[in-house]
């Protein structure tokens, strides 16, 4: 458990420390340094949280976890309030002040795993029958899914379904109930896409890259074009030319191609080994909690980082259809960066409660050893 621990350690330090450097690379010609003090802040404040939560008990949520679920569906009703929620580019995702933005869907996607963990936990030998498996929890689910789709953020709604589906399955739902469900969402999406011209553009961009590279494919072919020419190796940090007000959004969703071009295919095949080992190392966690509580809550949390890492590198290198979705611990973005940090922290608290890791501790009391990471128990 101890290495699990340090290598999720080591993997959130090493994700986090290229996203500072690449964050000022990417910005650095137009902004300076202005972006990298707004993330060092919020990482700051991140840190401070994900000591917090791995020094606590996790199980403290099991009390906060309704609470936490209403005020995430308030604010997501806040959101879409007009003079309340913030709009840009014709969404609403966002509450604050100028300067100083939080975007609500990441604080539901936290909130609605701590739910449906504690909900799995206390129904569990229920979770197999169609009223307690699916129909329930599904209204909980729903409620989210609809307060975020209609903001609209179709990548998120896919993000948090495709999470909440996996908790159900570990809670022990049955395929048999959970498939139909499954076949009207992607039903129910296709054909909202089929009548949303812009985002039924970015599907026929996707197919047809080529012919559509000057167009609505304009940000997913000069994604493919910064990976492309970074080779093996890279041109060097901060030599990159796609920043330079060729591909957009590049220090938010689109930094990986950054990463691609100026450190090359060797750096962007480490980021994805660093996010493989950290989901391995959470599902151990998760695997080794002290009781189904902390077990569906730690997978939630894994699946999530693992998940949203790899809708976006899928997006990036065009594998899969454009999605706004942040790369974790590496793109801008503070409300992400909060969350993440967050979930590591509560990852780290599942592990030291587990007992493999008390039993661990116990041992190494006895032979006056110092266990690596040493978190004191509250």
């Amino acid at each position: 458990m101890r290495l699990a621990v340090t290598v999720l350690v080591f993997c959130v330090a090493a994700l986090l420390a290229l996203g500072m450097v690449m964050l000022y690379s990417s910005s650095m010609t137009q902004v300076g340094a202005h972006y990298l003090t707004l993330q060092l802040i919020w990482c700051a404040l991140g840190l401070v949280v994900c000591v917090a939560a791995a020094s606590l008990d996790y199980a403290w949520l099991r009390k906060l976890a309704w609470p936490l679920f209403g005020l995430a569906v308030l604010m997501l009703v806040l959101v879409l309030v007009p003079h309340i929620g913030v709009k840009v580019k014709g969404a609403r995702r966002w509450l604050g002040v100028p300067g100083i933005r939080f975007q609500p869907s990441e604080f539901a996607k936290l909130a609605l795993i701590v739910a449906l963990a504690w909900y799995g936990d206390r129904f569990q030998r229920q979770m197999a029958t169609w009223r307690r498996g699916i129909f329930i929890p599904g209204i909980f689910i729903c409620v989210v899914l609809g307060l975020v789709f209609v903001e609209p953020d179709r990548g998120t709604t896919i993000l948090i379904a495709a999470v909440s589906g996996t908790m159900l399955l570990l809670a022990g739902a049955r395929w048999r109930y959970i498939i139909p469900p499954i076949l009207l969402g992607v039903a129910a999406l296709g054909l909202s896409l089929w009548h949303d011209p812009m985002r039924f553009k970015r599907i026929l961009g996707w197919l047809y890259l080529e012919e559509n590279k000057s167009g609505v494919g304009y940000q997913a072919y000069q994604g493919i074009l910064a990976l492309g020419s970074g080779g093996w190796t890279g041109l060097g940090l901060g030599n990159g030319r796609q920043k330079l007000g060729y591909l957009p959004e590049h220090n938010t969703d689109f930094i990986f191609p950054i990463i691609g071009e100026e450190l090359g295919l060797v750096a962007t095949l480490l980021v994805v080994l660093a996010f493989l080992v950290l989901l391995v190392c959470g599902v151990y966690i998760a695997k080794n909690a002290r009781e189904t509580f902390g077990l569906l809550l730690g997978a939630g949390i894994s699946f999530l980082i693992g998940l949203q890492a790899f809708i976006n590198i899928g997006v990036v290198t065009s594998a899969l259809p454009n999605k706004g979705l942040p790369l974790p611990f590496i793109s801008y973005g503070g409300s992400n960066l909060l969350l993440m940090l967050t979930c590591v922290g509560i990852l780290l608290s599942i592990a030291r409660h587990s007992p493999a890791y008390e039993t661990a501790l116990a041992e190494t009391v006895e032979t006056d050893e110092i266990p690596f990471p040493r978190l004191s128990k509250c």
